[in-house]
């Protein structure tokens, strides 16, 4: 059931790229750069060419998430098929939201599309920050760190740590996408970023020397 949803979804930037394309010019926005401005330009065709890779990448997240257990050299029955299911999903959701905005954008010109593209990365991490603590020990997804992937309680404690560092970076970067300027936004981002990846990391290598103990 959760794969014909992923389909309808990834269907949906098609829908509108047909609505689109008998209005279009000869040449249209292909990529846009920080500052939202147009910086490539293609043939109308090209309006398919977002829901194509945005449709592949989601179909493909999916199908590896969904059989997670066949490929993870772990091939542990911890881990939860219905949770990297719904991660699929949302990968999906969140790829053919962008492939929507990149679409509408094209035919918008001038649109601050940053202002929208910020705002849904930071929603994105923050929904993910929610579902990390949730996630049992693999090599696909998650903080694959040598020490997380050698101690169960190592994996745990930082996962636990990073949902917290995701949420609230993602938080960060949803109000910094919509209250600053792009090059700003793009900035505090790009720190933001560092930072929720660090704070896990250092957290796990300390709890390593520690001997795997919470402190």
């Amino acid at each position: 059931m959760i794969l014909l949803y992923v389909l309808v979804i990834i269907g949906i930037p098609f829908i509108y790229a047909a609505y689109l394309y008998p209005s279009l010019p000869e040449i249209i926005p292909t990529h846009f750069n920080i500052k939202g401005e147009a910086d490539g330009f293609g043939g109308k065709d090209s309006i398919y060419l977002a829901p194509i890779i945005m449709g592949v990448a989601s179909l493909f997240t999916y199908f590896l998430l969904s059989n997670i257990k066949n490929f993870d050299p772990k091939r542990t029955e911890k881990i939860d098929d219905g949770l990297f299911r719904k991660f699929g999903f949302f990968t999906a959701l969140f790829l053919s939201l962008l492939s929507l905005v990149l679409l509408y954008a094209t035919t918008h010109q001038g649109i601050p599309i940053e202002k929208l593209l910020f705002p849904m990365l930071g929603l994105a991490f923050a929904a993910m920050g929610l579902y990390m603590p949730k996630i049992k020990q693999n090599y696909f997804a998650g903080f694959k760190l040598p020490w997380t992937l050698d101690n169960e309680d190592n994996w745990n404690a930082t996962h636990k740590i990073a949902g917290k560092a995701w949420f609230y970076g993602g938080i960060l970067q949803f109000v910094a996408g919509i209250a600053f300027s792009s090059v700003t936004s793009f900035v505090i981002f790009f720190i933001d970023m560092i930072v929720m990846v660090l704070i896990p990391t250092i957290y796990s290598y300390r709890m390593f020397k520690n001997g795997n103990k919470i402190s």
